[in-house]
């Protein structure tokens, strides 16, 4: 990250580039590169069904923008998913949780591409076998299968699947979220082993507001976590546009910082310094401009598929925000399973369930809340996963 101050990075700017012409603030938009996006635009009408429908499942939600997802299409006539293990995040998701359920997202918009096209999907969860509770390995997730439907039944969600994105910035403090607003989320699960949890009420929007801060704070302030999220860190359209992943970073300074050496991403931004301050404050906005949450949670025994279920819930609902106008940005770190997170996990459990995780696992907290359109973020292509 940033290692200068501000004053002597501009000194060093303004002694070099700006005294050069300013070369490196010429087109420095922070829109990220069109090749870098591209999948936003849909997949090619004239693609072969499993590509065509995977062109839509690419564009899922989930953890860290890893994009966790391998598309084995050696099976004629279907996809089997499996993790693709070198995109975890071993440090605030030791067991794994995040990245099954970011497979379950995935399954949702493959399931609702298929439907669109006439066709009734078949999803058959681990049919090798449900990973261990601390580890992953090359077992499938679920083998698709489809077949014409007799009576098509179209989603309207998937109309949503192109226009979907996560604002992750400061929500409109002074536009509430309606109760009905909340209900038509609730109403979109459909997965009777996932509980919907949701509220708008003031006083516990301000506790769940302070235990995100709480809970970023943790992760911030722990080297090998907050670590794992600087290495992903991709900075201007060169590095964004070669990933695709990760956490897109195209903004002027930081660009020209990257530029100058000045963007460090070897270790933890020192206290004090300027980027340390603006990534506090840019947390603490997220976490106090929350205008309610949401939350799914199984129950405490259903394993990886029960996982995997709350990640088809999560599609839906966040589908559902987007028809809606509404913007529902998870919460990840309060319910992550590092050591440190312990005691914030554990309180988070007992304020929105009144039971412990053993019981009743939450697996994803998230705001809501209305802000702007952001831009899309980034994705890799369907080559990109498929194996033949």
């Amino acid at each position: 990250m940033l290692r200068l101050q501000r004053r002597g990075f501009l000194r060093i700017l303004g002694g070099s580039a700006l005294a050069a012409g300013t070369p490196l603030l010429a087109g420095c938009s922070a829109e990220y590169p069109a090749e870098a996006v591209a999948a936003w635009r849909g997949p090619d009408p004239a693609a072969d069904l499993r590509r065509w429908a995977l062109g839509h499942a690419i564009l899922a939600p989930n953890s860290h923008n890893r994009q966790p997802w391998l598309a084995d299409l050696r099976e004629p006539d279907s996809i089997v998913l499996r993790v693709d293990r070198s995109r975890l995040l071993p440090e605030t998701d030791p067991r794994f949780r995040q990245i099954v359920v970011s497979q379950g997202t995935f399954i949702e918009a493959l399931a609702l591409a298929l439907r669109e096209r006439g066709l009734r999907p078949d999803v058959e969860l681990f049919p090798e076998g449900a990973f261990e509770i601390d580890r992953l390995d090359d077992r499938p997730v679920a083998r698709i299968r489809w077949s014409p439907e007799s009576t098509p039944r179209r989603d309207g969600l998937f109309d949503q699947l192109l226009r979907r994105h996560t604002a992750k910035v400061a929500y409109d403090r002074g536009r509430e979220v309606a109760a009905q607003t909340l209900a038509a989320l609730g109403g979109e699960i459909e997965d009777p082993g996932v509980r919907f949890g949701g509220t708008i009420e003031p006083r516990r929007v301000e506790d769940l507001r302070e235990i995100c801060w709480e809970s970023a704070q943790v992760e911030l302030l722990t080297p090998r976590t907050v670590m794992e999220s600087l290495r992903l860190t991709r900075v201007g359209p060169t590095e964004i546009a070669a990933h695709r992943d990760g956490i897109a970073v195209n903004g002027a300074l930081p660009r020209i910082a990257a530029a100058f050496g000045a963007f460090d991403r070897s270790s933890p931004p020192e206290p004090g310094s300027t980027v340390y301050r603006q990534m506090m404050e840019r947390f603490e906005s997220h976490s106090r401009s929350a205008m309610g949450f949401v939350w799914l949670s199984t129950a405490g025994d259903g394993g990886r598929s029960a996982e995997v279920r709350a990640g088809r819930a999560f599609m839906r609902m966040q589908l559902k925000a987007t028809e809606l106008g509404l913007q529902v940005h998870p919460m990840s770190q309060a319910i992550q399973e590092f050591a440190e997170m312990r005691p914030v996990y554990d309180r988070l459990h007992g304020l929105l369930l009144g039971r412990p995780a053993a019981e009743e696992t939450v697996q994803m907290f998230c705001r809501i809340g209305y802000a702007p359109a952001q831009q899309h973020t980034p994705r890799r292509g369907v080559e990109a996963i498929v194996r033949t």
